[in-house]
């Protein structure tokens, strides 16, 4: 929708005025210039702005959050297979478009139940002089933060060798560094360590969401999103540029060999991923912009989502009876599906047949009793039986299966992305969840494909990591989308106490909840043993309203949600015990509510030895509660309005 014929004047006029639902502003001026020039998109709140520059006929663009600076001028523009560089030089405007938008929309699930779609968009129709290529860039400005793309214009096809966006970051700026499901390490931007092997990219690279801190208390997450048809982006050091990043296409699978992809292929017009930076005043902000992904990503393309439940998983051993256990356990716990991981059908990386369980597994017996009590059944499938995904995927509906969970999907080419969006559709089709594993990240196509319930590329209780890294997950990986952690409880390899197990629950966003990970129904035989197993009964996995209530980076973190009326609030500590003061001004004014407190007791000689101390009391939203938290430790509370 565009409209011509108006100034310039009285498009940035009209593009200042909103109204819920409505597109204003909207405008196209015709231009044919080389001259220095910029445009500007500012957040409808005033504080975000993100600026494109042709200097010289070179584009850069940069960010400021209200005076402070989050980027200086960085550069822009894309590689093409014959050697041109667009966006380098000798480029002209030949068009200008900008308005705002303001609107809502109903996720099928996620951290809140409706979300707004604000932003003020400028966009640039540009031809690159030499070649004759047009193209074109867009920048938006959310309240949340700012993000930008490519359009190649013309019809046609076009081959993309690089992507040459790069973040110069202000001095003395940290990045929190991490590769597939490595620990992050804050160190400088131009330190990002070598890393690779001869089957993956090498080079000073790190993996997207990235955290990053500004000196001047600018707090930062990039990401990116609407991946489709191209490569999964990482960011790499720069030489001699010490606080500046640069985008980097992978040409290869994440870890695992595969088919090199130097050049990306495709037919035009075509648009890029969104390069995001998700900005806040303070850390906790990040958790709470996080929507900003999704606000970048294709509406959803299903004509019915009705039968798309999230939910909490119980993984069960490779039996009959521990699936029929398994069953049982999920239905007096109040989960919602139970998991038959790898080696159901056979030796995972050996059986290329994920059609026929083991002897050891009746699973018609195992699903029917699943069905009889309201449990969905996952299966999990090793990427080498993928072969026919349709085929497979109609069998294990037409078993009675909810959803699929698979296994060892590296993404990274541009390959591995189409074929990720084709078994995300693929599962549509059948009406099957799916949960993808190994080192993917996320790129908002879970509102694209709501059935794309989860993915793992996450550092989590596979690797028993530690508490640091614990609470810095909320404000990086989590991020970008839907993490699968797989929670712990009770399981003395943990780092944590069982609390800090506990409030992850509620501090991290997963609408698929793996609970009680490595473990079995008879480990809590003895329920007063497993004080908190109440805790796991009653949180869901989606919420009505979000908010994070408390956090220092790398120190501590608390988030309460809302489910109906109840509200559930996780703190989660690092190693250092700590009180920390939780204001509860998020619950309704005039309204007294029971908190119901499983908090640390008395440290243990390790943290998972802490005991679980279970308390109520009345609160209001005038209360400020004293989380106490042990080293490695959490407290998780339910608060329900007093009838």
């Amino acid at each position: 929708m565009e409209a011509s014929g108006l100034s310039r004047r009285g498009l940035l006029k009209g593009a200042a005025v909103t109204t819920g639902g409505a597109v204003l502003g909207l405008g196209m001026v015709p231009m044919a210039r080389a001259a220095d020039s910029s445009i500007t998109a500012t957040s409808p709140d005033g504080a975000n702005r993100i600026t494109m520059s042709l200097l010289g006929g070179v584009l850069q663009w940069s960010v400021k959050r209200g005076a402070r600076t989050v980027l200086n001028s960085s550069a822009l523009g894309l590689t093409l297979s014959d050697g041109t560089q667009l966006g380098t030089g000798n480029v002209s405007v030949t068009n200008y478009q900008h308005w705002t938008k303001d609107s809502t929309w109903t996720p099928v699930y996620g951290r809140n139940a409706t979300i707004r779609d604000h932003y003020q968009e400028m966009r640039w129709n540009l031809r690159d002089n030499t070649s004759g290529v047009n193209f074109s860039v867009q920048l938006r400005a959310y309240d949340t933060g700012v993000a930008l793309r490519h359009v190649l214009l013309d019809s046609g096809s076009a081959t993309i060798s690089d992507e040459l966006t790069t973040w110069s970051f202000p001095a003395d700026t940290t990045v929190y560094s991490a590769r597939d499901e490595d620990a992050y390490s804050p160190i400088a931007p131009a330190a990002i360590p070598y890393t690779g092997t001869s089957s993956t990219d090498n080079g000073n690279l790190s993996d997207l969401p990235l955290l990053v801190t500004l000196d001047n208390g600018v707090y930062a997450t990039v990401c990116e999103s609407s991946r489709v048809n191209y490569p999964r982006s990482m960011v790499s050091s720069v030489t001699g540029a010490d606080s500046t990043l640069k985008t980097y296409l992978m040409k290869k699978s994440a870890r695992s060999a595969g088919t090199a992809q130097n050049t990306t292929s495709v037919t035009t017009p075509f648009a890029t991923p969104w390069r995001v930076l998700v900005l806040g005043d303070e850390a906790g902000d990040l958790i709470d912009n996080a929507e900003l992904v999704l606000n970048l990503a294709p509406a959803c393309a299903l004509p019915d989502t009705s039968w798309i439940k999230p939910g909490k998983v119980f993984r069960c051993e490779l039996t009959t009876a521990a699936g029929t256990e398994g069953v049982d356990f999920a239905a007096a716990r109040n989960l919602d599906y139970i998991e038959y991981d790898a080696g159901w059908y056979g030796p995972e990386f050996s059986t290329p047949d994920a059609t026929t369980p083991i002897a050891a597994i009746d699973l018609p017996t195992v699903i029917d009793h699943a069905t009889a009590n309201g449990i969905g059944v996952f299966l999990y499938v090793n990427r080498i039986a993928l072969t026919d995904p349709d085929t497979l995927f109609a069998l294990y509906k037409s078993w009675g299966v909810a959803g699929i969970k698979l296994g060892f999907i590296n993404d990274g080419t541009q390959a591995m992305t189409n074929q990720i969006i084709s078994w995300a559709k693929t599962a549509a089709k059948h009406e099957l969840l799916i949960d993808m594993h190994d080192d993917v990240r996320s790129w908002g196509y879970e509102r694209t494909y709501p059935n794309w319930i989860s993915l793992e590329g996450v550092r989590g209780n596979e690797q028993f990591p530690t508490a640091t890294n614990n609470v810095l997950l909320p404000f990086a990986r989590n991020v970008g989308g839907p993490m699968d952690y797989t929670i712990c409880y009770g399981q003395s390899r943990d780092q944590t106490t069982n609390n800090h197990q506990l409030a992850m629950a509620a501090v991290y966003y997963q609408p698929l909840n793996f609970l009680y990970w490595y473990s079995k129904p008879s480990a809590y035989a003895t329920t007063a043993n497993w004080p908190g197993l109440a805790w796991f009964d009653a949180v869901p996995t989606t919420w009505d309203e979000s908010t994070t209530v408390a956090a220092s980076l790398g120190e501590y973190v608390a988030v309460a949600r809302r489910s109906g009326t109840t509200w559930f609030l996780g703190a989660m500590n690092n190693e250092a015990a700590r009180t920390v003061p939780v204001p509860l001004d998020f619950l309704d004014s005039g309204t007294s509510y029971t908190a119901t407190l499983y908090a640390d007791g008395t440290a243990g000689s390790t943290p998972h030895s802490t005991p679980t101390v279970v308390s109520t009391r009345t609160v209001t939203s005038a209360t400020t509660l004293n989380v106490t938290m042990t080293s490695a430790g959490g407290q998780a509370v339910i608060l329900t309005p007093v009838s």
